[in-house]
């Protein structure tokens, strides 16, 4: 039986309506709209490409949108003054630093910059810490491991005692997934390039995550028949066939894996637009703590 398809799209739509609701109901208690500002430093086409789509995300739900945009060659103490500066401003609620930084800039210190309260990536060091430890709870969770949870609480999968398995160890997703698996009493391991014979501890896993950036690395015979498979990975493949000369896959074998899978989400499609999702869910939430 082919594996029930994810639809993060989906997903995302209909949590997008409750945020639309909600935040329109906040103007008009309190006059005030939740406000997200977007801080893009540099002109990484990939970056400059993420921030338009959340901005143009947070206009569709209600959230007012700011945009600021500084220069490659931008200095240490010029980032961190713009955030310390949008840190201070009432009518903004959430802070987004658009990652990856330049070189030359101390990505961990101006993350510290942020006020936690506004900490709306869910990257401050404090609410990392906070979420590496049992009892505590993060002001707010990284979006892109919050959307993958999301996703499989949606599809109905059982986390109490279950096997996850996470590929991949990143700060932005394979950490803090691992993390949020373990806190709903997954047995999680997490598996990196110099893991052992990998298809045989895939194969275990309840609740498999790929989030390692290698196209369609997860084959049919890593996937443990009836299992919960996350796609989080996004490659771009050279397909001459392509109109644009290339396509978009994941780290899975979608047309494999289907066949063995439970539940699988696709990628593009599935957590993609989850992430941009949760980001507009942690601004709502900063915005009602602040304002109500």
């Amino acid at each position: 039986m082919a594996a029930k398809i994810i639809d993060g799209k989906a997903i995302a739509e209909e949590m997008r309506q409750e945020i639309a609701d909600q935040a329109s109901q906040l103007k008009l208690e309190v006059g005030l709209a939740p406000g997200l500002a977007a801080v893009l430093v540099g002109e990484d086409p990939a970056s400059a490409t993420y921030v338009r789509m959340k901005r143009r995300a947070c206009e569709k739900v209600g959230i007012e949108s700011f945009g600021h945009e500084l220069p490659a060659d931008a200095s240490q103490e010029e980032v961190e003054e713009l955030v310390r500066e949008l840190g201070e401003d009432p009518k903004v609620h959430g802070i987004l630093v658009q990652l990856p930084l330049p070189d030359h800039i101390d990505e961990e210190s101006v993350l510290n910059t942020v006020p936690l309260e506004k900490d709306v990536d869910g990257f401050h060091p404090v609410n990392i810490g906070r979420l590496t430890m049992k009892n505590r709870e993060p002001l707010f969770i990284p979006c892109t491991p919050h959307g993958v949870i999301e996703l499989l609480e949606q599809a109905g999968a059982k986390f109490e005692g279950a096997e996850a398995v996470v590929l991949g160890r990143s700060n932005i997703v394979g950490l803090p997934v691992a993390m949020l698996l373990l806190h709903r009493n997954c047995t999680t391991t997490i598996c990196h390039s110099r893991t052992k014979d990998l298809p045989a501890v895939t194969s275990e896993a309840d609740i498999l995550i790929a989030a390692v950036g290698q196209p369609e690395m997860v084959k049919a015979d890593w996937v443990k028949p009836g299992a919960y498979v996350i796609d989080v990975g996004t490659n771009r493949v050279d397909d001459v066939s392509a109109k644009r000369g290339y396509r978009l896959t994941g780290d899975v074998d979608f047309d494999e894996v289907k066949e063995v899978a439970g539940a699988l989400s696709p990628s593009p499609g599935g957590v993609g637009p989850m992430t941009i999702t949760m980001l507009l869910q942690n601004t709502l939430r900063s915005a009602q703590r602040a304002l109500l």
